[in-house]
């Protein structure tokens, strides 16, 4: 099983190519933190949500997002994690293609973290990484409720 404390990154992206190269960039950014990839959203919220392992059940990630999804739109996976109880604190970082203004706008209303737009550029990306990566060596889980 693994440690309750560590902080598991969700990246839901479909195309194989991204996936690699976002993954090669965390590691590039010095983040060794498990990364679990899905390539689909029914598949992830699955995880996120039912998995015993999954965030939902079984503590903090961070949640890498792909708008254009084969299934479903990221825009309706990012309302709902961050309209949900278990989940509505957990960063997401939006990775996609999309760069207009107003479906920016919308993610950030919804409660993105960061927006960032690909093909990635590595220095921001980077730098967002490592912010993260501060982020994800100081996150401390809460107790649960009603813990003795």
């Amino acid at each position: 099983m693994s440690d309750p404390l560590a902080v598991n990154i969700v990246m839901i992206e479909d195309d194989e190519g991204h996936a690699r190269l976002i993954e090669k960039n965390i590691r590039r950014a010095g983040i060794s933190n498990s990364i679990r990839h899905f390539t689909d959203g029914t598949t992830a919220l699955n995880y996120l949500y039912e998995d015993p392992h999954g965030p939902a059940r079984n503590g903090p990630a961070l949640v890498l997002l792909d708008l254009n999804l084969p299934d479903m739109s990221g825009i309706d996976i990012l309302a709902r994690i961050k309209g949900d109880g278990k989940l509505r604190r957990t960063p997401v970082v939006v990775l996609t293609t999309t760069d207009d203004k107003v479906e920016i706008q919308r993610c950030y209303d919804l409660g993105c973290n960061v927006y960032i737009t690909k093909p990635v550029n590595y220095e921001n990306f980077a730098d967002a990484i490592r912010q993260l990566g501060l982020f994800l060596s100081v996150i401390q889980v809460p107790d649960a409720e009603g813990a003795a």
